[in-house]
């Protein structure tokens, strides 16, 4: 938890409500130890698809479904919402929650590595205005890439998990051995999102952090963050 724990709940208490089947899947999948993304981003997931109003949703990292079946929940019925993952078991479950939910019309759930998916979807030349990265923390910055090339211009990036519940702040030296290389591509995917001219980023400390990131014309956006910095 990034801010105070109960000032979160009083603001969840406020903003938060997500239709009763949602809250039965989030309810079992804590139940059995299954991440899902915490309500406070939940709520700004939400907030920013409706003030977007994409024609197509990528997500990175579908898990049970339950971030998918919320971008159906606050995106037009016309909207594509194509969702990426790679493990068998989740695969599974996702499926069995879309089927479940009547949600297989609404959302593509494309098996395999994003990694490889990704530079497909480009090369395809497909274009969306709204990208949810909630996948392998190490990767995020293998993703940047083909990610910038699927957006349309003006179009969202909101990346999960970037503060790590805090850690990112601390040395490398000062977290576990184990989180170390993470936490260095981290610090990378972050330098990179808030220095590069491809974006105009903004870092919230919501649920464990989200970057939310709007990608910048590459023809027109050669002084701007200059300017920004007084030169």
């Amino acid at each position: 938890m990034v801010i105070d724990e109960r000032l979160s709940v009083y603001i969840n208490s406020l903003l938060w409500d997500i239709p009763e089947y949602l809250y039965e899947t989030e309810k079992k999948a804590l139940e059995e130890e299954v991440p899902v993304i915490k309500r406070s981003t939940q709520t700004l997931l939400a907030f920013l698809l409706r003030m977007a109003k994409p024609d197509a949703v990528l997500e990175i990292g579908t898990a049970i479904g339950f971030s998918a079946m919320l971008a159906s929940e606050y995106t037009s019925p016309g909207t594509i919402i194509d969702t990426i993952e790679k493990v068998p078991a989740r695969i599974k479950s996702a499926k069995e929650n879309f089927k479940k939910f009547n949600k297989e019309d609404r959302i593509n759930l494309i098996e395999g590595d994003a990694n490889k998916v990704l530079w497909q979807l480009a090369a395809q030349e497909k274009k969306y205005g709204f990208v949810f990265m909630d996948a392998a923390k190490g990767q995020y910055m293998n993703f940047a890439e083909p990610v910038y090339k699927l957006l349309a211009t003006g179009g969202l990036l909101v990346t999960d998990n970037v503060l790590q519940d805090g850690d990112i702040i601390q040395s490398r030296y000062a977290v576990t051995r184990r989180d170390r290389t993470i936490h260095s591509r981290m610090r990378e995917y972050l330098y990179y999102l808030s220095h590069s001219e491809e974006w105009d980023t903004i870092i919230l400390p919501v649920g464990d952090g989200v970057a939310v990131s709007v990608k910048q014309d590459s023809g027109s956006t050669g002084n701007s963050k200059g300017q920004q910095n007084g030169d």
